[in-house]
């Protein structure tokens, strides 16, 4: 199909019709990388049944969080003890979440954990409206030390895990590891979810130096 637009001139078109043959091939190459991500041979299993804490301090072992589905998604909030307000960061991606959960939910399991109380995340869903988003303690836990979300230190890190269920028990499946990548890659490890900076990335300005309030 030809593709024109109001009063467009023949350089516009011409500099469009190649961005669009780098756009099919950008859409190509994603499109193959999702290919070698389910060719992943299974990974390994998981270190213990960790027990989290929903914000009424119901306990959950992470296969709990599976519920009926053989896939689930889990991503660490960083909003460790002593913070005294969850990473702006994080709260703008859940936030995007927050109104596609029932959807993922349809398919697989998602699941947010940090690294403080069931009362304070149960305050801080109140405050950010999250109350459609599963939020879990991990203390008294080492997941988040385990899968790379809290570092030597106990600085949280805002990583995101896929784990898959089957007969043979829990496996990690996938995480996203280019954060530990230098810049200027590690800030967009979890990009592909986030639509907000995809429709930066679609205006004249760019990203810029836009932070989340």
């Amino acid at each position: 199909m030809s593709v024109s637009l109001p009063n467009e001139s023949a350089a516009y078109r011409a500099a469009r019709k190649n961005l669009l043959e780098a756009e099919l091939a950008l859409r190509a190459q994603t499109e193959e990388v999702a290919r070698l991500r389910r060719a992943l041979p299974s990974g390994g299993k998981i270190a213990e049944n960790y027990i989290f804490r929903s914000t009424s301090g119901t306990a959950m072992s992470i296969q709990d969080l599976f519920g009926s589905r053989n896939t689930l998604a889990i991503y660490s909030l960083m909003y460790g003890p002593s913070a005294k307000k969850a990473c702006p960061m994080c709260s703008a991606f859940l936030d995007g979440m927050r109104g596609q959960i029932s959807h993922v939910e349809a398919r697989m399991g998602f699941a947010v954990v940090a690294q403080s109380s069931p009362k304070r995340l149960a305050m801080l869903q109140a405050e950010k409206g999250w109350q459609d988003l599963p939020l879990y303690s991990a203390e008294a836990t080492s997941y988040q030390r385990d899968y790379l979300a809290e570092d030597d230190g106990g600085a949280q890190l805002p990583m995101l895990h896929v784990f898959a269920k089957s007969e043979d028990g829990i496996r990690h499946f996938w995480g996203s590891e280019m954060f530990f990548e230098p810049s200027p890659w590690q800030p967009r490890h979890i990009d592909a979810l986030w639509p907000m900076w995809n429709l930066f990335d679609l205006t004249p300005e760019g990203r810029g130096g836009h932070m989340p309030s």
